[in-house]
C-alpha cells in the first residue's frame, strides 16, 4: 500500500493549509475554486499530471484537511496560496480554476520565480456586470436559505446552474457523489461569495496586479461555457498580464476540466514543460 504524501504549510493569521502530494517530477501547485475542495477538484485531472510532476493539491482555509477561520476574504485566500507555494521550495508552476484561477494570478504577482502559471477561466470580480452581480446575489441567498434548512445537496445547484452548461449540469445530475461533495463547505462558499459580490477591498486581479506578474501565463477557456462573465474575465486578464497566452480548449465548457481531463492536461502539461526548457 502506498503511503499518502502530505504537505503543510501555515498561513500568515496562523491558519493550518493542508495538501496531499502526488506524482514525481517538477513541482505543480493546483488550487481548487469555489464548492470544492483540493481532492474533489482534481481527482479527475491528476491522473493525467502525476507521471511528469510532483502534484500538490492543497485545500484552502474552511476545507478539506486545513484549519479554519472567521476570514474567508480573496485576500486571506490569497495568503493561503502563496503560504502554501513557499513552503514548497524550488520552483513551482501554479494551476487554479474559476476562483482559484483568480488566486493564482494574484498570488504570482507575489511569488518570484514561478516557473509558470495557469488559469482557466479565472474570476475576475472587476467585469461582473450589475444584472449578473444581482442573479449571483440571489442564488446565494438561495443557497443560504436552503443550508438553514439542512437542504444542502439541494443548496449548491442554484450556483452551479448559473456557472454549468446543459452537458455539465446533466452529468452532474447522475452524479451523486459530486453532487455531496459540492455540497461539503457551503458556509465557506456563501461567505467568499457574499464578499467577493461585495467587491469591497483589495482585488488579487487588479489591474496593476495582474502588470507586475513576471511569469508566463497559460489562459484557457472553453467555447461552451454558458456565462459570458467567465470569457471576459479571459480576456481581461490577458490584456493586462505581460506574459499571457490564451488557449481554446474544444468541447468544453466552465467545468470542463471535470468532464475531459485529458484535454486540460493537455494544455497543462506543453505549457508548463515548455516553462522549463532553457532559454
Amino acid at each position: 500500500m502506498t503511503e499518502e504524501r502530505i504537505h503543510r504549510a501555515v498561513a500568515e493569521d496562523g491558519t493550518p493549509i493542508v495538501g496531499s502530494v502526488h506524482g514525481t517530477g517538477p513541482a505543480l501547485v493546483l488550487v481548487h475554486g469555489a464548492v470544492a475542495d483540493g481532492g474533489s477538484e482534481w481527482a479527475e485531472l491528476l491522473p493525467h499530471l502525476t507521471d511528469r510532476f510532483t502534484c500538490y493539491v492543497p485545500s484552502l482555509r474552511g476545507r478539506g484537511r486545513s484549519g479554519d477561520h472567521p476570514d474567508h476574504s480573496r485576500q486571506a485566500r490569497l495568503q493561503d496560496v502563496v503560504a502554501f507555494v513557499r513552503s514548497i521550495g524550488g520552483p513551482v508552476g501554479l494551476v487554479g480554476v474559476s476562483g482559484g484561477g483568480m488566486l493564482v494570478l494574484g498570488a504570482a504577482a507575489r511569488l518570484p520565480g514561478l516557473t509558470a502559471v495557469v488559469a482557466r477561466e479565472p474570476v475576475l470580480y472587476e467585469v461582473l456586470d450589475d444584472d449578473l452581480r444581482a442573479e449571483f446575489e440571489r442564488a446565494t441567498d438561495h443557497m443560504a436559505e436552503a443550508v438553514d434548512q439542512g437542504r444542502r445537496t439541494e443548496a449548491v445547484q442554484p450556483f452551479l446552474a448559473l456557472v454549468g452548461n446543459d452537458e455539465e449540469m446533466a452529468a452532474l445530475s447522475e452524479d451523486p457523489e459530486a453532487l455531496e461533495a459540492a455540497s461539503r463547505y457551503l458556509e465557506a462558499d456563501i461567505a467568499e461569495f457574499r464578499e467577493g459580490f461585495d467587491g469591497s477591498g483589495p482585488s488579487p486581479t487588479d489591474p496593476a496586479v495582474l502588470a507586475s506578474v513576471a511569469a508566463p501565463v497559460l489562459l484557457l477557456r472553453g467555447p461552451q461555457t454558458a456565462l459570458r462573465w467567465f470569457s471576459d474575465s479571459v480576456d481581461t486578464a490577458a490584456e493586462h498580464l505581460p506574459d499571457a497566452t490564451v488557449r481554446e480548449i474544444p468541447g468544453t465548457g466552465h467545468l470542463g476540466h471535470l468532464l475531459y481531463p485529458e484535454r486540460d492536461a493537455a494544455e497543462i502539461l506543453a505549457f508548463v514543460e515548455a516553462a522549463h526548457q532553457p532559454a
